[in-house]
C-alpha cells in the first residue's frame, strides 16, 4: 500500500498536478465564498473541462474544487454571517459574533487552520481506513438512517436558545416546509396548491440564502435606517492566523471529536456536511464548561463547525470509493466523473485502478495544504470586505444572492424562494425565535420521513420491529435521552 501511495504522491507533487489543484482550490474557494454557489456547481461546471484529461488529472482537479469549496464557505459565514454553503450553517453562530466584537481575524484563523487539521484527520483515515469503515457502513438500513436521522432531530432542543418553546416551533416550521412537493416513495402531491413550481419542494439552496442573507440584509437595512451602529464591526491588526499556541492546544480534543463526528456522518450517504457540523457544534457545546459562551463569539464553536465539515469530505469519498455509493451531492457529481472515464468506483476498483486510487488520495493530502496556504495569503484581503460602506457591500450580496440561486436550476421560482423565506426569518429574528432548528427541520425532514416509509415497507408496516436492530436501538434511545434528561434538569432546578 505505502508503495503505491508513494508513487501516487510523486505523480500529484508534478507542476502540472499542483497546478490543476491551484486553478482547483482557488474556484472552489471562490464558489463556497459566495452565496447559493456551492460545491456541487463548482464540480458539476468542470465536469466537460475533465472530458479531454486523463482520469488521474481529472479527478485530481475534482476533488481539488470539492476541497476549496467547502473550506470557502466559512469567509462569508464569519465576515457576513450568511453561510457560502450549507456546511457553514453552524459557523455563523459564533464566527459572525466575533467579527463584531474586533476579531475577524482570529475567527477566519481558526476557522482556516482546524478546517485544515480536521480534513487532514479525514483523509488520513481515507487512506488507512476507507474498506473496513465501509463495511460497516453495508449494515446500515433505512431503520437504521431513520434512527440516526432522528437522534439528529433531537438536537434541535440544543439549538434552541432562550425559549425552548420558540426553539421547537422553529423545528416544526422547517419540518413542515420540508413536506411540499412530491413524496417520497408514492410520488403523491402535498402542499402544492396547484403552483407547478411547488412540485418539487423548496430548493435548499435558496431556502438557506433566503433564511441566512436576505434576513441579514434585511436586518442590516433596518439598523442603517435607524442610524443605529450597535457593535460596529472593528478590524484589528492581524499576527499569523490570528491566535496564539495556547489557544491552538486548548481546541484538541474538540478537534479530535468534531473531526470523528464529521468523518462519521460522512460515511452516511445523504446526510452531509450541514448536519455534521451542526451535531459537532452541539456535541462542542454539551461538553463545554461554559456552554452560556456559545453564540456569543466563542472560538470552541467555529474550530467545532469547520474541523466537521472537513471531515465530511473524507468520510463522503469512503463510501463513493469503497461501495460505488456517493456519500452527498458533491460525490454524485464525483461518480459521474469516473464513468466519464468509463471507471466504475467499488471494491474492484482498488485491485484494478489502485494507482487512481491512491492518486486520489494524494490530491487530496496536497490540495487540503493548498486550501490552508491560499487562504491563510487571503486572511488580511477577505477582512478588509467589512471596511465596504454598508451602502455599497448589502445591494451587491443581494444581487449575487438572487444570481446564484438562480443559477441553481434556473428557475426564477428560486428568487421568490429567498423573498419568502428571507421574510420568514426576518419575522422569526424580530419575534425572538431562532433561525437554526428551522434550517435543521427542514434538512433532514426527508431524510426521516423516506426512511420511515422504507424501513416500513421492510418490516411489512410493523413499527415495533424497528426496535429489534440494536444500532437503530441505541440512537432512538440516545435520542430519546437527549430530549428528557434536560426537561429533568429543569423540573429539578423549579423545585429548589
Amino acid at each position: 500500500m505505502f508503495d503505491v501511495f508513494s508513487h501516487a504522491l510523486l505523480g500529484v507533487l508534478q507542476p502540472s498536478s499542483i497546478l490543476l489543484m491551484f486553478l482547483g482550490v482557488s474556484v472552489g474557494i471562490l464558489f463556497g465564498s459566495i452565496p447559493g454557489l456551492s460545491a456541487a456547481m463548482a464540480v458539476a461546471l468542470f465536469l466537460p473541462v475533465t472530458f479531454a484529461m486523463g482520469a488521474n488529472a481529472a479527478m485530481t482537479l475534482l476533488v481539488s474544487l470539492y476541497i476549496g469549496a467547502v473550506s470557502g464557505g466559512l469567509i462569508s459565514a464569519i465576515l457576513l454571517n450568511i453561510p457560502g454553503t450549507p456546511s457553514s450553517i453552524s459557523t455563523t453562530f459564533d464566527g459572525t459574533p466575533m467579527a463584531r466584537n474586533g476579531e475577524a481575524g482570529k475567527a477566519l484563523g481558526l476557522g482556516i487552520v482546524f478546517s485544515f487539521l480536521g480534513g487532514l484527520i479525514a483523509f488520513i483515515a481515507l487512506l488507512f481506513i476507507a474498506p473496513m469503515l465501509a463495511k460497516i457502513t453495508l449494515k446500515f438500513s433505512p431503520i437504521e438512517y431513520f434512527a440516526v436521522s432522528i437522534f439528529a432531530l433531537t438536537m434541535i432542543a440544543a439549538l434552541s436558545t432562550g425559549s425552548m418553546v420558540k426553539g421547537l416551533l422553529s423545528g416544526m416550521a422547517g419540518l413542515a416546509f420540508s413536506t411540499v412537493g412530491i413524496a417520497p416513495i408514492d410520488g403523491a402531491r402535498r402542499f402544492t396548491l396547484g403552483i407547478e413550481d411547488l412540485t418539487s419542494g423548496f430548493n435548499l439552496l435558496a431556502v438557506l440564502i433566503g433564511m441566512f442573507a436576505i434576513t441579514e440584509v434585511l436586518l442590516a437595512a433596518e439598523r442603517f435606517g435607524r442610524r443605529d451602529q450597535q457593535n460596529p464591526i472593528t478590524v484589528s491588526k492581524i499576527k499569523g492566523f490570528g491566535f496564539s499556541w495556547k489557544e491552538f492546544f486548548e481546541q484538541k480534543w474538540n478537534l479530535l471529536r468534531s473531526s470523528a463526528i464529521g468523518l462519521f456522518i460522512g460515511i452516511l450517504p445523504g446526510i452531509g456536511g450541514s448536519a455534521s457540523g451542526i451535531l459537532s457544534y452541539i456535541a462542542a457545546k454539551k461538553s463545554s464548561k461554559t456552554p452560556e459562551k456559545f453564540g456569543q463569539g466563542h472560538p470552541h464553536g467555529i474550530v467545532a463547525s469547520e474541523a466537521a465539515n472537513n471531515a465530511t469530505i473524507g468520510g463522503a469519498l469512503i463510501p463513493l470509493l469503497a461501495l460505488g455509493i456517493p456519500g452527498d451531492g458533491v460525490t454524485a457529481m464525483l461518480l459521474g466523473g469516473f464513468m466519464i472515464h468509463g471507471l466504475t468506483p467499488g471494491p474492484l476498483l482498488f485491485h484494478s485502478n489502485a494507482n487512481l486510487v491512491y492518486t486520489i488520495f494524494a490530491a487530496c493530502l496536497v490540495a487540503n495544504v493548498i486550501m490552508l496556504v491560499l487562504e491563510f495569503l487571503g486572511i488580511r484581503i477577505y477582512v478588509r470586505l467589512l471596511r465596504i460602506p454598508k451602502y455599497f457591500l448589502l445591494p451587491i450580496i443581494v444581487l449575487m444572492c438572487t444570481v446564484g440561486a438562480f443559477a441553481a436550476n434556473s428557475q426564477i421560482f428560486n428568487v421568490q424562494t429567498i423573498v419568502i423565506f428571507g421574510l420568514m426569518g426576518y419575522l422569526m429574528t424580530k419575534s425572538g425565535m431562532p433561525i437554526a432548528p428551522a434550517i435543521l427541520g427542514f434538512i433532514l425532514g426527508p431524510i426521516v420521513e423516506t426512511n420511515l416509509r422504507r424501513g416500513m415497507m421492510l418490516t411489512e408496516g410493523d413499527f415495533l420491529s424497528f426496535f429489534e436492530h440494536p444500532i437503530a436501538l441505541s440512537f432512538l434511545i440516545i435520542a430519546a435521552l437527549t430530549l428528557i434528561i434536560p426537561l429533568v434538569k429543569t423540573a429539578l432546578a423549579l423545585k429548589k
